[in-house]
């Protein structure tokens, strides 16, 4: 009898169930773009050191975990290599460069990554082979990135970096093509430690008798032990300081105040659209106050008008949800590569699981309304 109602109603007002399932399907489109920006955004900005195979990251101290801030030198390896628990570690390195082509291809701005060959720091690599020596004039791409700027295993490309403030070239071999390695909104590029520290922009005369990278990546014999050796790394190593990876990601420049910021925005469009789906069931719900009380007149239960108010707000705020789902899909298959929108299985599926229950909570106001009808008040007597 519910499912009656509920569907004679909608079949009989398709117009105007129409325009309102339209704007649920809107609602969905903003938040399934802004949770897909969120992602991508933090992709572009944490990927890399998200994708490292490390448990802990070391850092310079009193440098509030602050990775740009960091300055870490080789001889720290051996201090932390010392201590019982640690099963590898490697110094890594970043810097910004530019890939610049000569037959008029638009260049490709990266992050320049040292790492040493076979420590932790390298990625898993898709095509090609891996960095050979510290020393080889190498490097190592992100796939996708490549392929976008014509790129592959074999070619030779320059590097445009800044030497005190003249510009200078470098060749590099494209030994391999990895997984998706971005660094603060750069796609990284991957080459060995000395040949990064060679390259790097500099000031004139920086140089020094040992590499200076920003942090040094440690993998443990047992991953359960993260705080115990965070602690002995700190209290046995001068001068540095060791955090987690989600530690460490949260304090990327900008990455918490990004991420926040378009939470806030997810979180008022939900509340909009609750407003918005209550405001509309509400209006609903007084025009046909006439017809509630007649059918509460005859003796249709409470439990029947109440039940049949939740179907239609359930049917139509599903079929929005699924309009705005499949002009999402559309719409993303046709945006251009290289913007940061990034749809995850999790936070589709969360927030879809939001959008469908903010139909009954906003229309819990028109429910209560339809309750509180009295039949005789109702058809005038």
């Amino acid at each position: 009898m519910a499912f009656y109602l509920a569907f004679k109603e909608v079949w009989r007002n398709k117009g105007r169930f129409l325009t309102f399932s339209m704007v649920i399907a809107l609602i969905t489109v903003l938040v399934l773009f802004i949770a897909a920006l969120a992602t991508g955004l933090a992709n572009a900005n944490k990927q890399y050191i998200d994708n490292l195979d490390a448990d802990l990251l070391v850092y310079q101290e009193n440098v509030d975990i602050q990775l740009t801030s960091s300055r870490i030198g080789e001889s720290r390896l051996n201090d932390i290599r010392r201590l019982n628990g640690v099963a590898d570690l490697g110094l890594i390195g970043f810097a910004s460069g530019t890939i610049v082509f000569t037959d008029g291809r638009e260049e490709l701005d990266i992050s320049l990554i040292g790492v040493q060959p076979g420590k932790p720091g390298e990625p898993a690599i898709l095509a090609g082979q891996g960095l050979r020596s510290v020393r080889a004039d190498e490097i190592v791409l992100p796939q996708e990135d490549a392929q976008r700027a014509g790129i592959k295993v074999g070619d030779q490309v320059t590097i445009k970096t800044i030497q005190g403030t003249e510009e200078e070239f470098f060749d590099l071999l494209v030994v391999g093509l990895s997984t998706p390695q971005q660094y603060f909104f750069q796609p990284g590029g991957v080459l060995p430690l000395e040949t990064w520290d060679e390259i790097r922009p500099q000031a004139p005369g920086s140089g020094t008798d040992q590499v200076i990278g920003n942090i040094i990546a440690v993998k443990l014999e047992d991953p359960a032990l993260l705080e115990l050796m965070s602690s002995r790394i700190e209290q046995y190593v001068n001068d540095v300081e060791a955090a987690d990876k989600p530690t460490a990601i949260l304090a990327l420049p900008g990455y918490s105040a990004q991420q926040s910021t378009l939470s806030t925005q997810q979180f008022f469009t939900f509340f909009i659209g609750v407003l918005v789906v209550g405001g509309f069931f509400q209006i609903q719900t007084l025009q046909k106050v006439g017809q509630i009380g007649m059918l509460k007149a005859i003796g249709t239960p409470n439990r029947i008008v109440a039940s049949a108010s939740l179907l239609q707000i359930i049917f139509v705020t599903a079929f929005g949800v699924f309009i705005g789902g499949a002009g999402t899909l559309l719409l993303a298959l046709s945006m251009p590569a290289g913007i940061p929108i990034v749809f995850s299985g999790a936070a589709v599926i969360a927030s879809i699981a939001a959008l469908l229950l903010i139909g009954p909570m906003g229309g819990l106001v028109a429910i209560r309304l339809a309750l509180r009808v009295e039949p005789l008040n109702a058809i005038g007597l």
